[in-house]
């Protein structure tokens, strides 16, 4: 099997911008964006050094490749793409007709889409945010063309359709004639929400199923030695005493299966978390107000270009990095660094993409609220006043862009000088925080807004909806979690986070009803 190169990489696969924390740097909302803008430089050295929260054992904080480096990277060319639609609801004839199609490049080093108007730029970067970075053929890949044209590869993945028989998560790609591929990994791979009734939200909390969909390319197409060094490549920790993914290299290929098949869609073992202990699947929609990314804070964020890195990391530059000499590109030794041209290394955007996209994520909206405000929910609100949850969840964006601590670990003295870092811990499950490549030590205080389209709950998805957080049965450790449980987990408690559970019954629908109109 040809390893897809964006696997490791995207499963994921200028100094003047490198300002300390707390100081001010535009939005510029794409209102007022200038309409011929100076793109900024992506990969900066003194930037990049001080772009990611320390990790927790700050030995293993990635060392990022130099920018004389990143930029000998090929730019990857982005193809048109074509509708993915499950068996039975394709047109008559689809699959030839694509076949007779001709390849064509929407955007690369030669060819530009128009770059006028705001407008351009936003319709620029969903390009590049609906732009695969790897490639499935007919028996080739994590998952194939085969996989989406068989109706048991929707048996065993659930993955939901739209109303029309699309699935929204992946595109067909020519990029020679008479070759249909299979295009994945997209930033709206994970980042599309198919809603009750077939419509579809992107740049929500997706759900897909994404590590059903991984599992069931696992068992039709890994050896165990191929799925041993991906998932070494993805999850891997070797500087800590217990590395979490040395239990996962002495489990078969069925096994390790069968730990993805356990997340939920929203929960995504995205590369640098790990499969015991994955993290929910972010919204992006109102991202630029956030001045953290990742559920433990991991990025700091402070504008356009801050976010141009952040997706230049997680579409394969930070699997460049080394972790402690841990170099995740490296599927061997794990200690080598590629010639920037090789395969294994898999492209990069250019900036001027990577801008564009930075502006039509910004552009997001999240999509018109059936619930409205009541009397039911007036008085929610003022429960909401009346218990202080506005300390942590401060409106108008319903977040005080805050880290919060998790139990066993410390900040150093240093952290409260560049971040900004409460004195108190929750007491949510810290084993993302402290035992991952995103482990930071911290979960950021996350915004309420858009809960009501939203879901799983908790920074690991455990539980399906706001009801479910607020039940105090959730505590105990027979609790049955509603949506993420764990390999071979039945029952478990779901800790932390106390606040809300002691409201009497009126209290707590009135404030559940106030929290769905955010």
């Amino acid at each position: 099997m040809r390893r897809a190169t964006g696997l490791f990489g995207a499963i994921i696969v200028a100094s003047t911008f490198a300002v300390p924390y707390g100081s001010t740097r535009p939005h510029f909302p794409a209102q007022v964006q200038p309409e011929r803008p100076e793109v900024p430089r992506t990969w900066d050295d003194a930037a990049m050094a001080s772009l990611e929260v320390p990790l927790a054992d700050p030995k293993g904080s990635p060392k990022h490749v130099p920018a004389t480096y990143y930029y000998r990277i090929p730019v990857r060319p982005i193809y048109k793409q074509y509708i993915v639609y499950a068996p039975g609801h394709e047109p008559s004839g689809y699959i030839e007709k694509l076949k007779q199609a001709e390849p064509l490049i929407v955007w690369d080093e030669t060819t530009t889409p128009l770059l006028k108007s705001d407008a351009d730029w936003v319709q620029a970067g969903k390009i590049v945010f609906e732009a695969p970075l790897t490639f499935g053929r007919h028996g080739e890949g994590i998952t194939t063309v085969d996989d989406v044209q068989s109706p048991r590869f929707y048996e065993k993945t659930q993955l939901l359709l739209t109303k029309d028989g699309r699935l929204p998560f992946y595109s067909y790609v020519i990029r020679k004639k008479g070759e249909v591929e299979l295009g994945q990994l997209s930033c709206s791979m994970c980042h599309t929400r198919v809603m009750p009734d077939g419509t579809t939200i992107e740049g929500a909390q997706g759900n897909m199923a994404f590590d059903r969909a991984f599992a069931y390319g696992i068992r039709a197409h890994l050896s165990d030695g191929e799925i041993h060094a991906t998932e070494r490549a993805l999850f891997s920790v070797p500087w800590l005493r217990s590395d979490p993914e040395a239990a996962l290299n002495s489990m078969s290929s069925s096994e390790i299966a069968s730990v993805h098949e356990a997340m939920p869609p929203g929960v995504l073992a995205r590369h640098r978390s790990s499969p015991l202990f994955p993290p929910q699947v972010p919204d992006l929609i109102g991202v630029k107000d956030r001045n953290y990314l990742d559920r433990t804070g991991l990025q700091r964020h402070f504008g356009a270009v801050d976010l141009m890195r952040y997706a230049a990391l997680n579409q394969g530059g930070d699997d460049l990095a080394s972790f402690a000499g841990f170099i995740p590109v490296d599927g061997r030794e794990f200690k080598t660094l590629p010639n920037p041209a090789a395969d294994s290394v898999g492209g990069r955007y250019s900036d001027t993409q990577l801008y564009a996209l930075a502006r039509y994520v910004y552009s997001l909206e999240p999509p018109p609220n059936p619930n409205k405000s009541d009397a039911l929910a007036a008085r929610g609100k003022a429960v909401f006043e009346r218990e202080g949850c506005g300390m942590c969840h401060a409106p108008p964006i319903y977040t005080n862009n805050r880290l919060m601590p998790v139990r066993g670990f410390t900040p150093p003295a240093e952290a409260y000088k560049s971040d900004k870092i409460m004195n108190v811990s929750v007491g949510t499950d810290s084993r993302l925080a402290l035992n991952t490549r995103r482990g930071t030590g911290y979960y950021k205080v996350p915004s309420l807004m858009g809960v009501w389209y939203r879901g799983p709950f908790e920074h690991n998805g455990s539980v399906a909806t706001l009801e479910d957080w607020f039940d105090p049965k959730r505590l105990d450790e027979d609790y049955v979690p509603t949506r993420f449980k764990g390999y071979g987990v039945k029952t478990r408690a779901v800790k932390g986070h106390r606040f809300g559970l002691d409201l009497s019954e009126q209290d707590r629908k009135a404030l559940i009803a106030f929290l769905k109109t955010l």
